[in-house]
Formats: C-alpha cells, structure tokens, sequence
C-alpha cells in the first residue's frame, strides 16, 4: 500500500455506541487521552447523502441520553454499566431519573432538546410510564419539537415485543432492537435470553408500529463463523429488516465470560483477515440492497440516519442522565467550557445522591479546545461526512485543518494512497480509509499534538 502503516484490521467495537450507545450513547464517547479513558475511497471527490444538521451548533441545544442500568441478565461479551436485579424499584428510579433531568437541564441552560436516546442495560425491562415521565420532563422545562426522534433500546424477547405498543402510545418513535445474531447456537454463546424466531418477530412487529425507524443491531465475528454462514445470514436480516442496521464487530473485554473462554482456548474468534472480509462482504451486500454506511458501523436506507448519534459524531453537546451515563455540555448558557461528566455508576448510589443533591454527577471535567479537536477526530471521521471545515475552524481559531495535517509525510501519504481527503472543505476518510481506521487515527492525533497551538 505503500504507507507502512495501515492494517487491514477493522475497528467496529460497540460504539453505541450500545454509543461511546454510549451504551451507543453512554459509553458513545470514549476520549483519546486521559480524561475518562483511553481510545484509541479515492481522491476522486464523491458526493456523501448524510442528513443535514437542522439546527444550528450552539451551546442553547444539545440532545438527552438516558441511561436505565439494568438486565434481565448479563450477555458473555458485555462490560457495559449494567447490573441484574431481581427487584428494581421502578417508582425510585423514575423518580430520581426525572429529577436529575430537570437538574442538568437547568445546569446547562439550554434552551431546547433535539432528541432523546434511551439505552442501557435493557431500557425496554423499565415501565413505559418511566418512560413518559422523562420525555414530559424535558417538554416541561425546554423546548422539545413535536416528531423530535426518541429512541429505545429494545431485547426481542416476548415480554419486551409486547410492550412496544405501550412505548409508542407514551411518546417512543423509533426502536434500536438486539437481535445480535441469526445464529441459535451463537445467540446462546453470547448468553442472549432470546430466539432466532423471536428476534424475526419482534422486528416485524416494531416495523408495523414505527415504519421507516426500527433499526436492527447485529454482531460480527462471532466464534466459529464463517464468510458463507455470514452471507446467508445477512440476507435473511434483509428478508425482514427495516431502513437501518447497525454492525458491531465482536470484542474481548476483560472479565466478561467470553474472554475467559477464548483465553483457555474454549473457542476462538476469526483472525483479523476474516474480520475484515466479513465487513466488507457486509458492506457489498447491504449496498446491493440500497443500504448507504453513513458511520463506520451504521448503514440506512430512505432517509433513516439516526439524527441523535449524529449529534456525538459532530461534537455537539450531549447531557447524559442515568447510573453510569456521560455528558458533554457547557454550564449555565454556554458561559464556560464544555465539561466532560460522568454520573455515579452504582444505581442504588446513584438515586442517593440524586435524593440528596439533584444529580449524580460522579466526576466533572472542563475540556480545552485540544481535547476537543481531539474528539472531533476521534469521532467526526468515522462518518462519510468527516470534518467540515466550518465546524474544525470554530473550536481551532487561526489554523485550519490544511495547515495542521497538510504537511505531514504520514497524512500526504495517506492521502495519495486513497485514505483521506484533505482539502479546503475539510478532511474525511475515503471507502477504504473507513475500513483501516484504527490505524490512520492515531497518526493524525499524533499530528494534531505536534501542530496545534490552541490548547
């Protein structure tokens, strides 16, 4: 390739984002440095169909993340902030979730809410009355437009697919549903509670109640799965699915059953070769049937981006609600920095402190511009949109992204070798570039280090 420096191993680690889902969304942010962790197409211009920002990126909006902790059970591969209880107590939970909402509203000052993201954990295990009580919360003390996406995480099981008309009638409008696999076998290696036959239904039932916004997760690189079986399975999501699917490539994590199990050699995941060829056969496949990859892990047909995680991907402000949840928003109408926030992870510790002092915020962080230059790269280019330079030129002042990349050997080679675009209206990872990113973004983080002089 010429390089020297690109793998072909792809980075599709769940990012939902369940987000950085943040769960997708709580955990949606993962910095590069030491603030809360560690993260980490051709030349030719082509034309990218991402939906437009509707408002603008002011510190008086930001979207809601809503974090509800617990599970029915936990999964093999998880280590998000999650916990299995036989008696939650639901009236405490709604309670505390409300007031923590009107609270970080109030601390942040802004004047309107664009979207709301319920994850998890299980969001669809809490009442649809929970629910409600936050979406009436937010419409109570800001603005929050009639249609305005609300989304819900969602297991397929029985239980879970029956409630989906009551999410509705209480203000839900699009469903992220787990279905993970079309594999019995794998689903119980993942330790998922649900069946093949259910995952069908329950998409099919969601897709009947939210037409055009049901999208469908899916996990790659499971143990023993082949190219072929990856194929017929992926056509069969096809057969049922809605306008959005989102591919999560499986990870070892720490602690988690599954890492134990690979670690003694009870089974293997693919190779990174078989990694890759699995998201590129997904890549054909999905865009054979009109599916377009917006986001290094999320494909949507007709028009059914999910606007809310479009808002981490661009850096807007996020307030994060819930045991464990993340937040990134200035305070009280954008008079001082932006902060990273952490809530308490412990539930029970959590509404404690909420009872006490209104809010759970476990840990605050002021961010400078650096760090925020940081995450806009971190994040901004795993979409086909990249970095405009409009929104680069706002946080970076006097150095455009030309003359902070451009004259690098690294990033001149990436981009003659068909990885990056770099040019005046911004800098975007090519097709290919968005299947090796892992390996170009620590390069250009090691640039911006270098070149940057607004700290």
């Amino acid at each position: 390739m010429g390089t020297g420096i690109i793998s072909r191993r792809v980075y599709l680690s769940s990012f939902s984002w369940n987000t950085l889902g943040f769960s997708v969304a709580a955990n949606i942010l993962l910095p590069w440095k030491s603030h809360f962790g560690q993260l980490l197409t051709r030349t030719v211009h082509q034309e990218v169909n991402v939906i437009e920002s509707k408002t603008p990126e002011t510190d008086d909006q930001a979207v809601l993340y809503v974090h509800w902790p617990y599970c029915a059970k936990r999964c093999t591969y998880c280590n998000f902030n999650k916990y299995v209880s036989e008696s939650v107590d639901h009236e405490r939970m709604a309670q505390c979730l409300e007031t923590e909402t009107r609270t970080l509203l109030k601390l942040s000052g802004v004047k309107q809410i664009n979207s709301i993201f319920f994850g998890g954990g299980t969001p669809s295990l809490a009442l649809p009355s929970t629910i409600e009580r936050v979406i009436n919360t937010v419409r109570d003390k800001v603005t929050f437009k009639p249609g305005s996406e609300v989304t819900l995480e969602a297991n397929p099981t029985k239980l879970e697919t029956e409630r989906l008309r009551d999410f509705k009638t209480v203000g839900v409008n699009r469903v992220s549903i787990g279905v993970q696999a079309l594999n019995q076998n794998h689903l119980n290696l993942l330790g998922r509670e649900h069946t093949v036959e259910q995952s069908i239904s329950c998409v099919k039932k969601a897709g009947a109640l939210f037409p055009g916004r049901v999208s469908v997760d899916v996990i790659f690189g499971r143990p023993k799965q082949t190219l072929e079986d990856w194929r017929i399975e992926l056509h069969r999501v096809l057969s049922f699915c809605d306008d959005h699917i989102s591919l999560y490539q499986l990870t070892l994590e720490a602690g988690t059953p599954l890492y134990r199990w690979v670690k003694e050699k009870q089974c293997e995941l693919p190779d990174s070769d078989t990694m890759a060829d699995l998201y590129s056969e997904a890549i054909q496949i999905l865009g054979d049937h009109g599916f377009e990859r917006y986001e290094v892990s999320n494909f949507a047909r007709n028009g059914a981006q999910c606007s809310h995680n479009w808002a981490y991907w661009r850096g807007m402000q996020y307030i994060g609600v819930g045991p464990g949840a993340h937040g990134r928003f200035s305070i009280q109408d954008g008079g001082g920095p932006r902060e990273a926030r952490i809530q308490t992870p412990l539930p029970d510790t959590w509404m404690t402190e909420v009872e006490n002092r209104g809010h759970g915020t476990r840990k605050s962080e002021p961010l400078s511009n650096q760090q925020r230059l940081e995450e806009m790269v971190i994040l901004g280019l795993r979409t086909i949109e990249g970095i405009p330079s409009s929104r680069w030129n706002r946080l970076s002042r006097n150095q455009d992204l030309i003359s902070v990349f451009g004259n690098s050997e690294k990033v001149r080679n990436m981009v003659e070798n068909n990885l990056l675009y770099l040019d005046e209206s911004g800098l975007r990872a090519s097709s290919h570039g968005l299947m090796v990113l892992d390996s170009i973004i620590p390069h250009l983080l090691n640039v911006l280090e270098k070149n940057i002089t607004v700290k």
